[in-house]
């Protein structure tokens, strides 16, 4: 087989690098695609023992191959009429690593290989291949059949819009699978309270009750901030090899075409930043993996808050993109200065706060956290609950249709739900407004699959 001399280096460092770092075997395997034991073959196993012995299993070809390149006996030989020449092709089987210690009791999905990826995800090969191809589409071909989103638009409550990328039902499925059979086995730091079992804004907002000082801080855009890369390392964290690392990161990440973004129901949405977020590879805010995955993208920004936090006798938590802080004297003397020290860490950690929706609040002013009024204890605010109550009042008198202004496609599960909400934190106001909802009358209700509730 005749190779260039890269080509060559590179087999030779496959060869080695196929089983365990134990010199005379690396220069047996050397020895066996080379169909000879060359004199220098032990000198470059001794080498490459030596310098990646202590991460074997990590160390790639192309890094084991330079050092070959350069042994004098291998360039001697290599400059001679009877060069090595490679007779077959030896590659390491794919290992799953194993996890890191503190992950080490948690039970994850074997997977080593892309085949052993689509088995479990129930995909042939092929469809593997078509969902976990990152270039599939071009970049300015938003309307090709091959692409695996569908795009809307909600426009948020300070004017700004949320691009909502929903994705297509095969890449949905394996998603669903991705997350119920790996994600949420995958604990986020303790910090984190949205899209966690048994967490929830009362939990989020519990630790910050009855506090002197209550600190909301918001992240921007958080979901279009987690990169393909930072998804990528959590997989590689996990143990899985850089195929499968890869392929998962595609099926759960998005880059949104330009043609896309210029079709009418988007253009002049979005400024140029948000639109080279979206042109960038990121998870989409739509896709059922993104919530989890942007909990442990977040682990290194939740260590530091919290390590931060403690070193002033504060609590922090945070809520998907809320940041809430708390605590007495050692907090209230440096309130000033914690929103930019946070802004700092956050920018670091591949984050942004959004310097206006920041709140300080001290005991005299509602303190309020993700909807949970926390002065005293966990409550939902007089003027929601005020809001909600006329709103339902005005359904038994005048007819469900006179309220879902926004026409929402499910107006009374739109309804139960923020009942639920308030039940959850004030039983007693919930049981008021239960009982104003089972007097609805529902046999006219009108509503429209794409509205937005008014609530």
């Amino acid at each position: 087989m005749q190779l260039s001399l890269h080509q060559t280096v590179i087999a030779i460092a496959e060869a080695m690098l196929a089983g365990e770092p134990y010199r005379d075997s690396v220069a047996a395997r050397a020895a066996s695609i080379l169909g000879a034991q060359l004199p220098w073959l032990s000198e470059a196993a001794d080498d490459a023992v030596h310098r990646f012995g202590h991460r074997w299993d990590d160390t790639q070809p192309d890094e084991v191959a330079p050092f070959i390149a350069d042994l004098p006996g291998f360039v001697s030989s290599w400059m001679s009429a009877d060069r090595p020449t490679v007779i077959r092709i030896l590659r390491r089987a794919p290992v799953q690593r194993r996890l890191p210690p503190p992950l080490a009791q948690i039970e994850i999905p074997q997977l080593a290989a892309l085949g052993d990826l689509a088995d479990w995800l129930e995909l042939s090969p092929a469809d593997l291949g078509w969902l976990a191809n990152r270039w599939r589409v071009g970049a300015r071909d938003g309307s090709s059949p091959l692409h695996h989103y569908s795009y809307r638009v909600c426009e948020k409550r300070d004017g700004r819009y949320r691009l909502i990328e929903r994705p297509k039902s095969l890449l949905r499925a394996a998603q669903h699978k991705l997350l119920h059979g790996l994600l949420d086995r995958v604990p986020p730091h303790e910090a984190a309270h949205g899209f966690r079992k048994g967490r929830n804004i009362v939990s989020f907002a519990a630790p910050h009750v009855g506090q002197p000082l209550v600190i909301r801080l918001d992240l921007a855009d958080f979901f279009v901030s987690v990169t393909e890369a930072r998804v990528h390392s959590v997989f590689r964290t996990l143990g899985y090899t850089s195929a499968v690392a890869r392929a998962m990161t595609a099926m759960v990440t998005n880059r949104v075409p330009s043609a896309q973004l210029l079709a009418p129901d988007l253009k002049g949405k979005f400024d140029w930043l948000e639109q080279q977020q979206f042109r960038t590879r990121h998870l989409p805010q739509g896709a059922s993996t993104s919530p989890a995955l942007a909990n442990l993208c977040a682990f290194r920004l939740d260590t530091r808050l919290a390590a931060l936090a403690r070193s002033l006798n504060a609590n922090y938590t945070r809520y998907a993109d809320d940041l809430a802080f708390s605590g007495g004297a050692q907090l209230m003397s440096v309130a000033d200065r914690l929103p930019v020290k946070v802004a700092a860490i956050a920018i670091e950690e591949g984050f942004a706060v959004q310097p206006r929706k920041t709140r300080v609040m001290p005991r005299g002013v509602r303190q309020q956290l993700a909807g949970v009024v926390v002065n005293q204890h966990p409550n939902f605010s007089r003027d929601k609950f005020d809001t909600l109550k006329a709103t339902l009042n005005n359904c038994v008198k005048h007819g469900v249709a006179s309220q879902n202004r926004s026409a929402h496609r499910d107006f009374r599960a739109s309804l139960a739900g923020h009942i639920a909400h308030v039940t959850m934190l004030n039983s007693a106001r919930g049981a008021k407004l239960k009982a104003i909802f089972d007097c609805i009358d529902w046999s006219e209700t009108v509503g429209d699959e794409h509205g937005t509730s008014a609530l």
